[in-house]
């Protein structure tokens, strides 16, 4: 063997070793469940401390009972469930940010409680009270959402009605779900500035934090994800569940977002066929269009889900 494919081989030893690494890395910062450097203290589906009523009313345990599921591979998921003053048929699933968790729903969670909504906030896989060990980007979470669909029937009846709602990454997680085969309960979804893809949300968080190129670092993390929690990014797209979407679907964005970018709600809005409508918060950063306007936010959220729950 020559010198120069010896030379050859040690490059492509380094680089693959480099490229684990910095793979690795990257899986352990965006992926493994801890806390965030880069997440703002106080956007909303983060943030668990009380400061306001409605977060006092929600973490009063008179108000709340815990339901749990086993998901289909093997984790306990828990969830928040706080019934309705009085009996019922509407519901709203909710699902909260990165690195959130139930806890941090509160405001969303008495919206729909003035409503006359029965409401179910589950901790995502990884988060809050829930087991595991990595964060799905909303990918395995859009299963285990259908298995808290059916228990919310089971608990509450055949003719429940049900609203998905989500916020952040817990907006790409109902976007995933309308993919899926839903029980005609399921009435109306409500996504506030979830991404497109989870391969383009991290390529655009890598040029804005890291100022680095998608590849090749993207890919790599994707397989090491495949490997350690079972799902590649290329698989985890809102776009490619919303083609099959027959929900009604009303999409929320501020457009001053610069963590999940504005251009994305018009990839999202678009690639849906289903009945939709778009409600866009001027001035609003990420997560923020409740807190830049809650009187708006909330009219718009009400007008739309009366088009569709009775």
């Amino acid at each position: 063997m020559n010198r120069i494919v010896k030379f050859l081989i040690a490059v492509v030893i380094l680089l693959v070793i480099v490229l684990t690494g910095a793979g690795m890395y990257f899986y352990n910062y965006a992926v493994v469940p801890s806390k965030k450097d880069f997440l703002a203290g106080d956007t909303p589906g983060t943030d668990t401390e009380v400061k306001t009523p409605q977060e006092k009313w929600f973490k009063d345990k008179r108000n709340r009972s815990y339901w749990d599921v086993t998901s289909k591979d093997g984790l306990k998921l828990k969830a928040i469930y706080l019934p309705a003053e009085g009996k019922t048929d509407k519901n709203v699933i909710m699902a909260h940010g990165y690195m959130g968790s139930a806890e941090t729903m509160a405001n969303f969670a008495e919206m729909y409680h003035d409503w006359g909504y029965n409401v179910l906030v589950p901790d995502a896989r990884g988060h809050g009270e829930s087991e595991g060990d990595y964060i799905g980007f909303g990918w395995p979470e859009r299963k285990d959402y259908l298995q808290w669909i059916d228990k919310l029937l089971a608990e509450n009846g055949k003719d429940a009605q049900i609203t998905l709602y989500g916020i952040s990454m817990g907006g790409a997680t109902v976007m995933m779900t309308s993919g899926e085969k839903l029980p005609e309960n399921v009435k109306a979804i409500v996504e506030d500035c979830g991404y497109s893809t989870v391969n383009e949300e991290l390529a655009y968080q890598l040029k804005d934090m890291f100022h680095l190129p998608s590849f090749p670092l993207v890919p790599v993390t994707s397989l090491i994800t495949k490997i350690r929690a079972g799902y590649f990014f290329g698989e985890a797209s809102s776009i490619a569940q919303l083609k099959k979407n027959k929900v009604p679907m009303l999409f929320i964005h501020g457009d001053a977002d610069k963590f999940v970018p504005f251009e994305m709600l018009d990839e999202v809005y678009k690639a849906t066929d289903a009945p939709k409508e778009k409600f866009v918060v001027k001035g609003a950063e990420h997560a923020k269009s409740y807190s830049a306007d809650p009187k708006a936010y909330k009219e718009n959220v009400e007008r739309f889900l009366k088009k569709y729950v009775d």
